[in-house]
């Protein structure tokens, strides 16, 4: 089976950041708003290098939503940057009626998002933010996997004309991409091939996935590992492919299973090819305090858990 190898854990915000500092050598269009957190989002050489292009708004989310909206009507490519929670929750009315109804050109960048988030804890952990942006008309989402994916994803994002949601998070984790990617929005990536079972997984659930396909193939179990990336527009056709073969399926994400990537994949088997799923998700529950690798642990989202969901499915083949 093929493997991949961790070149070094790197923070998915810090993707983002170098992201959005190479295109502000190259877009001249682009502009970031940030509120309060420019640290924590990584946004520093963006600042430095263009204070021109630069909007502080503070702790006013709200605002930065609609200022953002205006700025397209411009010309120009607003990336607005703070934590999930903030970036969805507080702000869901400004992005429906400003950014989703009217189709602007916005990127919603939003780091910590998740359970690792870690010690903060549940007021700023968010597990149903992708629910949250797919039900949104014209809205594109996007749960990068690593470092090098994420920083490819923010360059490919002002490519596209519409709004996106770009997920990201705060700890390090396993850098495995390739650093020259070409990130295309709406194309799974096939990780493993396999014929037993599929496990598809997004965000910091990638690498968890290709280590449980590693043990389960120590077990003489075949995994084909998928990396869905956007989940919307969500590439049906890859995972239709694959469940053709395996008659199987495990969805991976740290998220609630409520609204996000396992039930977008559900959505598409139950049109297309009914199949057995188990759903690797927090159940319906807010988050605690707690370091990342704690919480990942006690909720279920882990090598560990994409083994046993996958054993688990295999025998309602």
């Amino acid at each position: 089976m093929k493997t991949y190898e961790n070149t070094g854990n790197k923070d998915t915000r810090s993707g983002f950041g170098a992201g959005l500092t190479e295109l502000g050598k190259t877009n001249e269009n682009v502009v970031a708003l940030c509120a309060d957190l420019i640290g924590s989002l990584k946004m520093d050489d963006f600042k430095k290098n263009h204070p021109e292009r630069f909007y502080q708004v503070g702790i006013a989310e709200a605002n930065m939503i609609g200022l953002a909206a205006g700025l397209t009507i411009g010309g120009k490519i607003p990336f607005t940057g703070t934590f999930a929670n903030f970036s969805t929750g507080r702000v869901y009315d400004q992005i429906r009626q400003s950014v989703a109804y009217s189709g602007k050109n916005v990127k919603i960048c939003a780091s910590h998002a998740g359970l690792t988030l870690g010690e903060d804890g549940a007021t700023h952990q968010i597990l149903e933010d992708i629910g949250l942006m797919k039900m949104l008309p014209g809205m594109t989402v996007i749960n990068p996997c690593d470092y090098n994916q994420t920083k490819a994803a923010t360059l490919a994002i002002a490519d596209h004309d519409g709004p996106v949601y770009l997920r990201f998070g705060r700890p390090s984790v396993a850098n495995f991409t390739p650093a020259d990617q070409k990130f295309e929005i709406g194309k799974a990536l096939h990780l493993v091939e396999g014929a037993d079972v599929t496990i598809v997984a997004t965000g910091h659930l990638v690498w968890e996935a290709l280590e449980a396909s590693k043990a389960l193939n120590e077990k003489g179990i075949s995994a084909e590992v998928i990396n869905i990336h956007t989940i919307k527009p969500l590439d049906a056709k890859a995972i239709i492919d694959s469940v053709s073969k395996t008659k199987c399926i495990v969805t991976a994400e740290e998220h609630n299973h409520l609204g996000g990537l396992g039930e977008s994949v559900a959505r598409v088997l139950s049109q297309h090819l009914p199949t057995p799923q188990e759903f690797v998700a927090t159940n319906d529950t807010f988050g605690e305090s707690g370091t990342p690798a704690q919480l990942m642990e006690k909720y279920g989202l882990n090598s560990d858990a994409i083994v046993k969901a996958c054993e688990k499915v295999i025998k309602r083949k």
